[in-house]
């Protein structure tokens, strides 16, 4: 006799699953949103903070502290910009493969902690800075020992950066919807409002840090950051049940490289003209495609031989391996990543062109009267105030006149293109370079007028506020030029691979920063058999400054021809975004994708 079965309960049973499902669902749905934007701004407020507060005035710490030559000292502080800007994409990769943004971001501000304590161990204990050299001549500069744990602290702050850089930004857009459909209807754009409160604490270092490393010492001057940023991460961590953790889709370097190899191993194959022909499995791409894939564009179309299904070898009934074939999805992660490097390469110029900008005009401001009024002296290391003001207001008239006004012309929900603001602002940037000229030219006339040129102690009765100018173009070149290319970067890039976007916009400034300093470093060789060295090392007055901008200028005219010509042939990424009903099944699907990919690896 059979034994009866009771499907009341087993009915049950599977309405009990349902309902745990449906639960874990809703608290799903609950995680995110902008109330978890306070938690994670904040480390990346006082990252900001810490790093403009020891940053801006380093070029003095470095020329009085340590008694650095000029040259020497600003090529130290676009070494640091550049390692710092290249630990992001190492980051990148470790947050993108596996250990996921969250992780990425806490370990390296316990990294940028440990580095901002031993630098401001520096300033505090006197073995570690030779003796003070008030007249600057014949001065100790500092030793190799005292150098070397100078390097160190640098270091232990650019892996730090390197952990934080390329992820607070896409961590906190994970916690937002970034569909195309939801910022269409959104009154806010997330990167305009990220850079402003980026500006606001950048205003609060220069305001308050700057003055007190001039007025009451580097101690508390670098003291302060090292305890905001130990702030920071106590917030940052308490926010952690309420964020949305992507998960790590594995590898993007292991993914772009199965694909090149695969398309190289078929590359006598023919690409059918059809390409719904092409391969494509949905549950593999789970993982990496959960709010939509990437369709078939008509680029680069050697590539799609990787996706070619040879004839006679099944792809259903196992996962492929991915070596041999790759899905149409994982072909035009590739073909999005070639597709934005030229773009992004323009960038590195930009950066070039303003890395020793702050170094050079600190100098100049110290030879120039820095009154506001009879009693009191603005730093000269605060100047860069004027260059966030612009840029903090230029945010707000961005957001609230200008993206309205253009959206009646261009029925762009964002206004103008983030390769039109991208533009924009390198056009200004070659006016600022320009202004820049023309007030070292001034300043000299003066100097030379008061007899002041072989002084290099002189005040020249000259207004510090001569510089400000270049400040405000500056500030608008950023609102232009570097919010739009970290949204183009984050926009562009596959989702599973946005943390590298965004590091790949810090290897930018890397690159730049070094590019600015072979640049540097090659016009003090050469211009020293001159009769005066465009950048001498302690008189600034008997330099030719002027003629460095004027180089730099150059520079970018090159690179503005270069943009337009890039940007004139650019095709966007194509993608099929994905339905409510769809994302939850691509998220049901991943645990199956992630076997897959398991099995593959």
């Amino acid at each position: 006799m059979e034994p009866k079965v009771d499907f009341r309960d087993s009915n049950k049973a599977e309405g009990e699953t349902k309902d745990i499902e449906k639960i874990e669902n809703e608290k799903k749905k609950k995680l995110g949103g902008i109330k978890t934007l306070p938690f994670i701004l904040a480390t990346e407020v006082c990252d900001r903070f810490a790093t403009v507060g020891f940053h801006a005035n380093m070029i003095t710490y470095l020329t009085k502290q340590l008694n650095m030559p000029l040259v020497k000292a600003s090529n130290t502080i676009t070494n640091l910009d550049g390692t710092a800007s290249l630990t992001p994409l190492i980051g990148a990769l470790i947050a993108d493969s596996f250990a996921g943004r969250f992780w990425t971001i806490a370990v390296g501000s316990l990294i940028y902690e440990l580095g901002l304590i031993t630098i401001t161990t520096t300033a505090l204990i006197k073995s570690l800075h030779p003796p003070p050299c008030p007249t600057l001549v014949n001065c100790q500069e500092a030793s190799t020992f005292q150098v070397g744990i100078l390097y160190l602290s640098l270091l232990l702050i650019s892996l730090g950066l390197g952990g934080i850089r390329p992820c607070v930004v896409t961590f906190a857009a994970d916690q937002l919807e970034m569909d195309k459909s939801s910022i269409a209807s959104r009154t806010w754009n997330f990167f305009n409002w990220y850079y402003f409160s980026m500006g606001i604490a950048r205003l609060a270092a220069l305001s308050i840090v700057v003055y007190v490393q001039d007025n009451v010492g580097w101690g508390w001057g670098l003291g302060i950051p090292t305890i905001a940023l130990a702030l920071s991460f106590v917030a940052f961590v308490s926010g952690s049940p309420l964020y949305r953790k992507m998960q790590a889709g594995g590898s993007p370097i292991v993914r772009l490289s199965q694909v090149i190899v695969s398309a190289v191993r078929k590359r006598k194959a023919q690409v059918p003209e059809d390409s719904s022909l092409l391969y494509q499995n949905e549950q593999l791409d789970a993982v990496i495609s959960v709010h939509g894939k990437l369709l078939h564009t008509n680029q680069f179309k050697w590539i799609d031989k990787a996706a070619v299904v040879e004839e006679g070898k099944a792809t259903d009934s196992n996962p492929p391996n991915l070596w041999k074939l790759a899905t149409v999805h994982r072909v035009e992660e590739l073909k999005s990543f070639i597709r934005f490097l030229p773009i992004w390469a323009a960038g590195i110029l930009f950066v070039t062109a303003n890395s020793h900008n702050s170094s050079f005009v600190i100098q100049q401001a110290r030879t120039m009267d820095c009154h506001l009024s009879p009693t009191f002296q603005i730093p000269p290391a605060s100047l860069s105030i004027f260059s966030n003001l612009t840029l903090v207001t230029g945010l707000i008239l961005y957001e609230r006149m200008l993206v309205p006004f253009a959206r009646r012309f261009t029925r762009n929900p964002s206004g103008i293109s983030c390769l039109q603001r991208m533009g924009i602002g390198l056009m200004v940037n070659i006016f600022q370079t320009i202004i820049s000229a023309l007030t070292e030219m001034k300043r000299k006339r003066v100097a030379a007028k008061y007899n002041l040129l072989d002084d290099p102690k002189a005040i020249i009765p000259i207004s510090v506020f001569w510089l400000v100018p270049q400040f405000f173009l500056h500030g608008i070149a950023e609102v232009f030029t570097t919010v739009g290319q970290t949204e183009f970067l984050y926009d562009q890039s596959p989702e599973s691979m946005r943390s590298i976007g965004i590091g790949l916009y810090w290897m930018a400034n890397s690159l730049g920063n070094y590019l600015g300093t072979l640049l540097v470093s090659l016009v003090h060789k050469y211009s020293s058999n001159q009769t005066n060295n465009w950048l001498p090392d302690r008189n600034l007055n008997r330099g030719k400054l002027d003629y460095y901008y004027w180089l730099v200028t150059c520079i970018q005219v090159l690179n503005i021809l270069y943009y337009v010509i890039c940007s004139w042939f650019y095709t966007s990424k194509r993608l099929e975004e994905a339905k409510e009903e769809d994302t939850q099944v691509a998220k049901e699907d991943i645990k199956n994708g992630e076997v897959q990919l398991a099995a593959i690896s």
